[in-house]
């Protein structure tokens, strides 16, 4: 079966599509740029939703959960994550550290 898409890697000199005008080879590399810093606050902050989930202390619990807020409020005001994705996340996490003893 052949592959239809060919993603070259961002940091080759060789562009992943064959754009024809300057200005769209310059919004591809800007793409490639903006994507990483995305992938790498959405991951961020999936490892911070982790630690609080697993969190057995409610004073570190508490110290962390306004951190983790701020980190979902703004991938969603950036549309990396739906804002009620991230109302729905803060929701639980809240319920949670709340029910902690």
């Amino acid at each position: 079966m052949e592959k239809l898409f060919t993603f070259a890697p961002s940091n080759s000199n060789q562009p992943s599509t064959m754009a024809n005008h300057k200005s769209s080879q310059k919004r591809i590399r800007s793409n490639d740029a903006k994507r990483l810093v995305n992938r790498y606050q959405a991951k961020s902050t999936r490892t911070a939703l982790k630690t609080i989930r697993t969190e057995k202390d409610k004073k570190k619990a508490e110290e962390q959960l306004p951190k983790v807020t701020a980190m979902l409020d703004k991938l969603a005001k950036k549309n990396i994550i739906h804002k009620n994705k991230a109302s729905n996340l803060k929701s639980k996490l809240t319920k949670r550290v709340a029910a902690l003893a």
